[in-house]
């Protein structure tokens, strides 16, 4: 199973696409019952992994509850003392970015003001949609997993249009809360993807999702096969952290900043997510996306760990 290329950018064909098929779409509690403390624990039987063992439990970054609260981030002197960087340094010319979104929504969520200022210097985008999220929302009559698999390509769809941008979407189409059990697809597809001096941005190896930390392991593993640079994204991370956590690496921490016009555009493509922005009375289950959780992902600066 390869992956499916939604959208195409001339003279930038997929290595290896060819035949294949890989899908966009993201999301932030899928796959996932919250609480649950799950983490990355690698099979014996998982190839690629086998080697380098996990990344660690996930028994003490649990994600239930309200979390840390961002008046509590936003009170650490920490956040404010982190050295600046540019889309410019992140990605340097002549070279892609690829971007692997576990569910649809973490693209916009993690780096969706970065979105916008590599497309203003011209970087060359993939979007790698690893999932289509169609398990954010178990047992729902509302949004049924048929439903859910059409609807979120589609937000993701609306929120590119928000925030400006074109890029070359592929979607991978593993299963909502299965990324861990196909770590071997997701890394062989990286693969055929990557190619030298790419600079891969995905969810932090420990961020507290499964979907989320599988994604940055397989990626991890991926760029050091293809010499590529691999910059990890926290989402779930300022959920269950504390200021100055010493589970998160704020040596490797660098603080993009995003204008007013940045930050709004990307605020409004967080609402094309309407899926993940509304309670469901069908379960009686709390928005996937409520407030509080905005709060701490649309900041005027996005976090991004080198």
């Amino acid at each position: 199973m390869g992956f499916v290329s939604e959208t195409h950018a001339p003279g930038h064909a997929a290595k290896g696409a060819s035949g294949m098929g890989v899908t966009a779409g993201m999301g932030v509690a899928d796959g996932m019952t919250v609480a649950s403390g799950m983490g990355i624990g690698i099979g014996s039987g998982t190839g690629v992994a086998s080697a380098i063992g996990t990344p660690g439990h996930a028994h003490d970054r649990h994600i239930d509850g309200c979390g840390t609260l961002d008046a509590t981030w936003q009170a650490w002197p920490g956040l404010a003392a982190l050295l600046p960087i540019s889309a410019a340094v992140l990605v340097p010319a002549h070279r892609r970015a690829i971007i692997v979104a576990p569910h649809p929504d973490d693209e916009v969520l993690a780096c969706g003001g970065l979105l916008q200022l590599l497309h203003a210097q011209g970087t060359h985008t993939v979007l790698l949609a690893v999932t289509d999220g169609d398990a954010s929302h178990p047992g729902s009559t509302l949004l049924t997993p048929a439903d859910l698999g059409r609807h979120r390509p589609r937000e993701t769809a609306a929120a590119m249009h928000a925030l400006g941008i074109t890029p070359h979407i592929l979607r991978a189409r593993i299963g909502d809360g299965q990324v861990l059990a196909n770590l071997d697809q997701l890394h062989n597809l990286l693969v055929q993807l990557l190619q030298p001096g790419d600079v891969v941005f995905t969810t932090f190896r420990q961020d507290g999702h499964p979907d989320h930390e599988a994604c940055g392991l397989a990626a991890a593993l991926a760029v050091r096969a293809c010499h590529a640079t691999l910059v990890e994204m926290p989402v779930w991370s300022w959920h269950w952290a504390t200021p100055g956590d010493h589970r998160l690496p704020w040596r490797r921490a660098r603080r993009l900043q995003l204008s007013d016009d940045i930050l709004q555009r990307k605020q409004q493509a967080v609402e094309c997510f309407q899926t993940q922005l509304n309670d469901d009375p069908s379960t009686g289950q709390p928005a996937i996306l409520p407030p509080h959780v905005l709060q701490r992902l649309l900041r005027p600066y996005e976090i991004y760990f080198i």
